[in-house]
């Protein structure tokens, strides 16, 4: 069992001045699952997320990915992160893709696909190149290699952010409501690649205000509000029977 999680978060505190946005978060994600984060705005759900991929220092608590302990708080004391050189080699274990893209607009696509996996993981042009084609193929983007992000539609932005996350060969992506960028009609292309990389039994964390995607693709859904996991579960029961009165109201604002 131990060794099937990909990450762990144990007890999780973070805030913002004064500001507590996180209050004791514990979650864990085990390989090949698909974990939706649904919850209001301001709920934690983002800040969640960029703790768990180092864009946020926590106040408290313990991330583990895999064997290896990234940060953890002594006794009454601070975090402790590992030394920068190994947060590099942990950070090749996960793959991002951000609400706005954050292409790199002066790259070609594929240079954007292929940028990470060269400069960082010091891998071999060729194969790389090989394997960035591939994953646009994958995309439905083959033809838009030579093209720049300002010459792409929304929803074709976002699948080239995909192909770039996944260049890595990360054993976890993120998700950072990776839909609320664009117009109804893109939305579904995106969807459909990450429904894609679900019954791939990637293994996935989704911050998505996406109700029904949620429900349809993930094996477990947590329910974030005021900095808390309200509720989590099976997606039939946390959106077909919550147990939460806070889970009700939420979700009675979507038409299931």
């Amino acid at each position: 069992m131990e060794n099937n999680l990909v990450l762990q978060m144990k007890n999780i505190k973070k805030s913002f001045d004064d500001n507590e946005v996180l209050k004791g978060i514990s979650f864990e994600v085990e390989k090949g699952e698909v974990v939706s984060i649904i919850g209001p705005s301001g709920s934690g759900k983002s800040t969640l997320l960029r703790c768990a991929t180092l864009l946020e220092k926590i106040d408290d608590g313990m991330i583990q990915y895999e064997d290896v302990v990234v940060a953890n708080t002594e006794e009454g004391g601070k975090p402790v992160y590992l030394p920068k050189k190994e947060i590099t080699h942990v950070k090749s274990y996960f793959g991002l893709v951000f609400q706005q893209f954050n292409l790199f607009p002066h790259f070609s696509v594929l240079k954007n696909v292929m940028h990470a996996p060269i400069n960082v993981q010091k891998r071999d042009k060729a194969e790389v190149e090989k394997e960035a084609r591939e994953l646009l193929e994958k995309m439905g983007l083959a033809d838009k290699a030579d093209a720049y992000p300002c010459q792409l539609s929304g929803g074709q932005q976002q699948r080239v952010a995909i192909a770039r996350a996944l260049a890595l060969n990360p054993d976890i992506l993120f998700f950072d409501e990776p839909t609320s960028a664009l117009d109804p009609e893109l939305t579904g292309e995106v969807l459909k690649i990450i429904r894609q990389l679900a019954e791939e039994k990637m293994t996935m964390v989704i911050v998505t205000h996406e109700m029904s995607f949620a429900r349809g693709v993930s094996n477990r859904v947590i329910f974030m509000d005021g900095g808390y996991i309200i509720e989590e579960g099976d997606p039939e029961e946390v959106f077909g029977n919550p147990t939460q009165e806070r889970t009700k109201q939420f979700l009675k604002n979507y038409q299931q």
